[in-house]
């Protein structure tokens, strides 16, 4: 796989391939040029130290104006350069923003008058199917939008740069979210290579925000968002060994977004904690009023969590099973109410009609983003001729069946999409009223098995997993990663219904204190099956 990267790189057009190298190797030279540009004092906070800071650390040296926006940007483009690039080569950032030193300058100057905002400095990366209105290109993994760059910022855009973040780059991706093929493999796009996994790098980072999860692991930025529709975010940051949060749909605004399902599509944020997760949820949206909290002060003594058991993949795996347990019994501990189990099973049964909504909507909303595309296809059907005309360079590892489905679909006016919500609609009420005649405060299910290779048959898949809960049913879920096994991470998630995000993440904090530091990734090349 490694090799098929290196090639990734040759299928820009000509033209855009150099105009690409030019830009990003002139950011990273300035970042590199320590000599040149001056070493920071020796009573100052290193770069080796800057980017093990938490965004809430980091953010208090903002604030405090020991450290700079220009600083820590040139702190994080340089780590790119020696991880991303260079070094373990993780392909998790495509695209550097090549203004990224001048709005941190900018954010400098600004500082007289105070903090821009709760974010003022602080480096956040975004998923490449983000439109920003910048000089980067919102490809969705894609060579067919290589030369797509937005007119307007995507609404979590703004609100990022409202907040005074610096947007350094955007991140690679299952190329159109993992809505391609059957047999896509993760983290894989055809501009951007395959996206590999901090902890060991044969393995895969799981779900369509694979760079987003990566990158924040790697310490390419102190926070990035993602987008789910299914376990886009809370797979890639349970494979990862970071905190990632799928808020309820409807929460985080869609707007400026490549779509695949507007009733299950959500961006969210990617962090190392979940203050951190906190803090970039708050920015994300006015729906949701969360602060970011110290994890030691979470009290769950009371809380009513249902125990997932029915989860998919359950049994599959002793790893799984044996550090789901311990978690449990932390949770004891600390005089949560466990209702053990409670059944979840009818979610799992509605897999037909979650892919007939998924390829409806894909259908009719991918037509009209693409109808906006200056530069590409203008729409589904020119996308597949796209691919088709350039299936060498687009399609080397697998075809795209699903685009393929979903342009014979019939969009939302057909038949079967109407059934098929209604399935939908019953699968959600039965989860309300489960979590209604059960008391229930949250559910809590394992989230991903260990990682698998990236060169498994058929790209490997998610073997364990309990998405679809809160995917078909809009719910907000948050990954905890617990345990580094056979130095892999596993995690698990917390799912709770819309509006009650606040417990959601006092549970996490009191799970992330109670499992103490996570291991940092070590880069390993592999290990054994």
């Amino acid at each position: 796989m490694a090799r098929m990267v290196a090639a990734g790189g040759s299928y820009f057009p000509p033209p855009l391939r150099k105009i690409r190298r030019m830009t990003r190797a002139a950011v990273v030279a300035i970042a590199l040029c320590l000599s040149a540009c001056g070493a920071p004092p020796a009573t100052e906070i290193d770069d080796a130290e800057l980017v093990m800071l938490d965004a809430i650390a980091l953010r208090t040296e903002l604030a405090s104006g020991r450290l700079t926006a220009e600083r820590v940007t040139r702190a994080y483009l340089r780590r790119i350069a020696e991880l991303d690039d260079a070094g373990p080569t993780l392909n998790a950032v495509i695209d550097i923003n090549p203004d990224a030193l001048d709005v941190a300058r900018d954010l400098d100057s600004r500082f007289v008058a105070g903090p821009v905002g709760p974010l003022h400095g602080v480096p956040v990366l975004i998923k490449a199917n983000i439109d920003t209105a910048d000089r980067m290109a919102t490809t969705a993994g894609s060579l067919a939008l290589a030369e797509h760059f937005a007119a307007e910022d995507a609404e979590v855009v703004l609100r990022l740069r409202a907040a005074g973040a610096v947007v350094l780059g955007k991140t690679n991706l299952s190329e159109w979210a993992n809505f391609r093929s059957t047999q896509s493999i993760s983290g894989w796009s055809s501009i951007g290579g395959q996206t590999r996994n901090p902890y060991v790098l044969d393995r895969n980072p799981c779900g369509s925000s694979s760079g987003s999860a990566v990158a924040v692991a790697a310490r390419l930025a102190p926070l990035a968002v993602g987008t789910e529709t299914d376990g886009s975010i809370v797979c890639p940051a349970a494979a990862s060994g970071v905190v990632g949060i799928k808020p309820a749909v409807g929460t985080v605004s869609q707007r400026g977004i490549v779509p695949i399902a507007a009733s299950q599509d959500t961006a969210g944020p990617i962090a190392r904690t979940v203050a951190d997760a906190a803090l970039l949820l708050a920015v994300l949206t006015d729906d949701v009023q969360v602060a970011a909290r110290s994890p030691d002060g979470a009290d769950i003594r009371g809380f009513r969590i249902g125990v997932v058991r029915d989860y998919s993949g359950a049994g599959r795996d002793t790893a799984v099973e044996a550090a789901f347990a311990a978690t449990l019994q932390q949770l004891e501990a600390a005089r949560a109410l466990l209702i053990d189990p409670v059944e979840t099973r009818f979610l799992g049964e509605i897999a037909d009609a979650e892919r007939t909504i998924l390829l409806a909507e894909f259908r009719d909303g991918i037509n009209a983003y693409l109808a906006g595309v200056e530069r590409g296809p203008r729409s589904l059907a020119e996308l597949i001729a796209f691919n088709d005309a350039h299936s060498t360079e687009v399609m080397p590892l697998f075809g795209q069946e699903l685009l393929l489905e979903s342009d014979a679909s019939g969009g939302r006016a057909s038949a079967t999409y109407t059934a098929a919500v209604d399935v939908a609609a019953a699968a959600r009420a039965a989860l309300g009223e489960l979590f209604t005649a059960r008391g229930l405060d949250a559910l809590i299910a394992p989230a991903n098995a260990r990682a698998w290779r990236n060169d498994a048959p058929g790209g490997g898949g998610p073997r364990v997993g309990s998405s679809r809960i809160a995917a078909v049913a809009g719910y907000a879920s948050i990954v905890v990663p617990i345990e580094v096994s056979g130095d892999l991470p596993l995690g698990v998630a917390v799912i709770v219904r819309p509006g009650d995000e606040t417990s959601m993440l006092t549970i996490a904090a009191a799970l992330e204190r109670l499992r103490g530091p996570f291991p940092e990734p070590r880069f390993l090349e592999s290990i054994g099956d």
